[in-house]
């Protein structure tokens, strides 16, 4: 790739572009002025690496971002254990429709025993109440724990009847379903499967002690807190009742008692999920560890087919049905609506409209990342800094629309790529 060198000016931002991607870069440098933190941004387009980003800082001590820094980026973990359980399914060890407990024997109990893979994965099997699991957050950290309480656990509804995020047991669902399946450790299948063959330079799901100073710093503001361990949200908790049935008077389809069940295990306000315990435990719905490069590369392989510089994690067929569109069922629990579920997947919302295609995984605080066959893309966002909703906030959709719209104006190339360097502070 041609780079030419830019001269330094006042906001630091590194990395290179494609000339055809410039909005992606103008979109960056405006989330750069406006945030504190840092952030990485890296574009694939048609099997080719486009955008490749960083900038702003890593921690509150004004620590440049590097081209190896890692962010924490919650719920975006999502789409990459459920990639993991793909790769299985392609090689015939795990099938969609299937009940969980022909893997799993002892999860099938409590009235689990009918529950399918594909339940699992498209949030119909109602197991999303950790808070009705487990005494303490801090027992995500234990994965035995984990297992044993989702094993005794009867389900919020009966599966199949609703649709409620798994915010927080979707990891554990899914990973116990690949540990069975395999007998090998769920954190270090992720390297074995998609991190080796790739040769990603940052994905991790439970990652090792020396990795971890390369992780950025979560930058939250003072006022973010968890609702279920606020005032606020005590007072709310004890009317969420009553709250639930105004909101359906009002043609709204909530439940916010499921709300707190999914997203609010006691304690959750103290919970650091940037810390290296939390960091090095595997909790593979929400502490993926990983540099924005890694997620996009992943996400361009998905996006071609499951092929990728010669290397292939999936077949065609695999894919397609990882990524139809699956049926909804009866109310929305937890989420209020509709997130188009795939297979671990969800649709993609850009400030550039809906691509069909596409499917991805956003995240709370800003991060995500996503593929679409169709316009041969693949985008992925990290962030340090910001809180938003469980799916990302503006910023993730104005990245994702800058890149769409790039892509979809951009010629068709008559020979090799060329881009240009972003050096220093700008």
């Amino acid at each position: 790739m041609t780079m030419k060198r830019l001269l330094p000016r006042k906001l630091h931002l590194d990395g290179y572009i494609h000339p055809d991607f410039r909005g992606v870069e103008d979109g960056l440098r405006n989330q750069l002025k406006n945030y504190p933190g840092g952030a990485a941004v890296c574009v694939y387009h048609r099997g080719e690496p486009v955008v490749d980003l960083w900038g702003g800082y890593s921690d509150d001590r004004g620590t440049l971002w590097c081209r190896d820094t890692m962010a924490p980026s919650f719920s975006t973990t999502k789409g990459v254990a459920s990639t993991l359980l793909h790769i299985y399914h392609d090689r015939g060890l795990i099938d969609y429709d299937a009940r969980v407990a022909e893997y799993w024997p002892e999860f099938g109990q409590a009235g689990k025993e009918d529950i399918t893979v594909r339940q699992v994965l498209s949030h119909q099997s109602g197991l999303y109440h950790i808070r009705q699991m487990i005494d303490h957050v801090d027992r995500m950290l234990d994965w035995e724990h984990m297992i044993e309480a989702i094993e005794q656990t009867w389900p919020a509804h009966d599966p199949g009847t609703r649709t409620g995020y798994h915010g927080l047991t979707f990891g554990f669902l899914v990973g116990e379903i690949i540990q069975r399946v395999t007998g090998e450790k769920f954190s270090d299948l992720v390297q074995k499967e998609i991190v080796e063959p790739l040769e990603l330079d940052g994905l991790f799901i439970g990652a090792p002690q020396h990795e971890i100073p390369r992780a950025a710093t979560l930058l939250f503001p003072e006022t973010t807190r968890r609702l279920s361990q606020t005032s606020f949200g005590s007072r709310l908790e004890i009317n969420v009742g009553r709250l639930s049935k105004l909101l359906q008077r009002l043609g709204l389809d909530s439940d916010l008692v499921s709300i707190f069940d999914a997203l609010a295990p006691r304690g959750i306000s103290d919970f650091d999920f940037g810390s290296p315990e939390t960091l090095r435990a595997a909790i593979p719905a929400g502490n993926g560890l990983f540099t924005a490069r890694s997620l996009a590369k992943m996400y361009a392989l998905l996006a071609n087919g499951g092929e990728l510089g010669g290397v292939r994690l999936l077949g065609w067929k695999t894919l397609q049905e990882a990524t139809t569109l699956q049926r909804p069922t009866g109310r929305h629990s937890v989420i209020p609506f509709d997130m188009r579920w795939r297979l671990g997947y969800h649709a993609v919302a850009t400030t550039r409209g809906f691509p069909r295609q596409a499917f991805g995984h956003f995240g709370f605080g800003g991060s995500g990342a996503w593929g679409d066959p169709a316009n041969e893309l693949s985008v992925a966002m990290i962030v340090n800094s910001g809180m938003g909703t469980p799916f990302g906030d503006m910023r993730t959709a104005r990245i994702s629309g800058a890149a769409l719209s790039c892509a979809k104006a951009r010629a068709r190339p008559a020979g090799l790529l060329t881009g240009r360097a972003v050096r220093g502070a700008t």
